[in-house]
């Protein structure tokens, strides 16, 4: 599973108000932005897509299966990789917390 530009601002906007997958999908935006901005972009960068492979699919299972309830817990699982990758690469895109 793999989301583009259009699919992560699509998520932004629908769940702008979710307590929990509001947060994920503007962690998302943030590291596909710090991505565009510091290679050759997110569609050729494979270390970051794959470090989100958990929570684009946490966002996914809910945007086309309507599975709304993502814990917390969930979150933070799916957070892991994406600190590790932001610590590897010395990134600084901010990881949002929930609200």
């Amino acid at each position: 599973m793999w989301m583009n530009t259009w699919d992560i601002e699509r998520c932004v906007a629908v769940y702008d108000r979710h307590p929990i997958l509001g947060p994920a999908s503007k962690t998302l935006l943030n590291l596909e932005r710090w991505t565009n901005e510091n290679s050759d972009g997110w569609a050729y960068w494979r270390k970051p897509s794959n470090a989100a492979k958990k929570l684009m699919e946490l966002l996914d299972r809910d945007y086309r299966y309507g599975e709304a309830e993502v814990t917390e817990a969930e979150y933070k699982a799916a957070l892991r990789p994406i600190k590790a990758f932001r610590t590897r690469q010395g990134a600084d895109f901010e990881i949002e917390d929930l609200g």
